[in-house]
């Protein structure tokens, strides 16, 4: 007897038995995680492994006051735990598929910061993506591209995230500079170009050159918009991707839900050129958000900054030019410029073959990557600009 499926397109209903920050869904994680590898580790000095090992249980774990919703500690259920790691294991199933695909990861450090009483930045932290992050973000591109998926079939007019092939200009450009590093892209083919760009992030990881070249990559990309008319998603590697999972915050995914409903109920194919407009406006909105956000972040920066000026910083060099060098501090990743002319330690000129400024007398050469000593010299606020004084180079 053949087996047949029924597949029922329309609205649904969630129901939700937990609500979790990221953290605690870490703590599930990160807590079962070591339970699981400590008990493998027993069986496998025991030599039961084979009978044992399957038979593994999950442990209910405590998640702690200070990262709880509730503000108390509690225990998370049997039952929520087990799926939450489900989840974990279905979303880095997902990631390995997409990763061996052809996508791209970019996991840059997002720069966050502690503020006082009175919104003055008293510190600076580093936001990295840790596996709950990763499971959150894993189903919602499933769900973007299933949805982009099922109307795009059907070849009817729909709002699509796109993302067109990386600059090939831009990525000769980065080779040279990351050579300088040790470093190579292989430039035969996309799925190479691809391949090549996550073994780079990969071997970069840690290291004091890592932000720069992190920077240099996402520049090479063209970038991500939106439009009517579908041609992929290079990043992701998918061959039809939408914007669904955000409608409290993104107008977009409210023209999706609009758009998905009502072909849903049975409607005719829209106007491309309306939905197109509004695609436009929306990538130029984007933009514009993107941007304040960094301005943002550039003015906490320097605000932060101006309270530490008789403090030496030990930064990276992140940019060489005939006016002097950019540093990008270590500790807190704010840049600033130390101009060529205030370099007193020699007379430097701009060498472009090497990105390097040139010491006259020494020939030492100071170029990307070097890693420098700088006081702040000026905090600007208003023209969101800060200027290092050059110290000595670390050797």
């Amino acid at each position: 007897m053949k087996k047949h499926r029924l597949l029922l397109n329309g609205r649904t209903v969630i129901n939700s038995d937990q609500r979790f920050s990221y953290e605690e869904a870490q703590v599930i994680i990160e807590s079962n995680t070591k339970n699981l590898n400590s008990e493998k580790k027993e069986l496998l000095l025991n030599d039961t492994t084979k009978n044992n090992i399957s038979s593994l249980k999950t442990k209910a774990a405590t998640i702690p006051a200070e990262i709880s919703l509730t503000g108390k500690e509690y225990k998370a259920s049997d039952e929520i735990t087990e799926a939450t790691l489900k989840l974990d294991e279905l979303a880095k199933i997902l990631r390995r598929k997409r990763m061996n695909e052809g996508a791209i990861s970019f996991d840059k450090v997002e720069v966050k910061f502690n503020l006082d009483e009175n919104g003055e930045p008293e510190g600076v932290y580093f936001k990295v993506s840790k596996d709950a992050n990763h499971l959150i973000e894993e189903f919602m591109l499933l769900a973007n591209r299933k949805v982009a998926e099922f109307i795009g079939k059907q070849k009817k007019t729909f709002v699509y995230r796109i993302h067109d092939e990386p600059n090939e200009d831009k990525l000769f450009a980065m080779q040279a500079l990351i050579m300088k590093f040790g470093y190579k892209l292989d430039l035969r083919d996309n799925k190479n170009i691809s391949k090549s760009l996550n073994q780079l992030m990969s071997d970069v990881n840690g290291k004091k050159e890592q932000n720069l070249i992190d920077t240099l990559a996402i520049r090479t990309m063209s970038k991500a918009k939106y439009s009517t008319e579908n041609i992929g998603h290079y990043g992701l590697a998918f061959d039809y991707y939408s914007h669904f999972t955000s409608p409290i915050r993104r107008y977009p995914d409210v023209m999706v839900h609009r758009l998905l409903q009502y072909y849903l109920d049975g409607g005719k194919s829209v106007s491309s050129e309306e939905f197109e407009e509004k695609c436009e406006h929306s990538s130029n909105m984007e933009s514009l958000a993107t941007n304040a956000e960094r301005d943002s972040i550039k003015y906490m920066q320097i605000k932060y900054m101006q309270d530490h000026k008789d403090q030496e910083f030990l930064g990276v060099i992140s940019g060489v030019t005939e006016w002097g060098i950019y540093v990008e501090i270590i500790s807190n990743k704010c840049e600033g410029m130390c101009r060529i002319r205030e370099i007193k330690d020699d007379y430097y000129t701009f060498d472009e073959k090497q990105y390097a400024l040139v010491g006259e007398i020494s020939k030492s050469l100071l170029q990307l990557g070097d890693e420098v000593y700088v006081k702040v010299k000026n905090a600007d606020l208003v023209k969101k600009q800060l200027d290092f004084t050059f110290l000595r180079k670390n050797e």
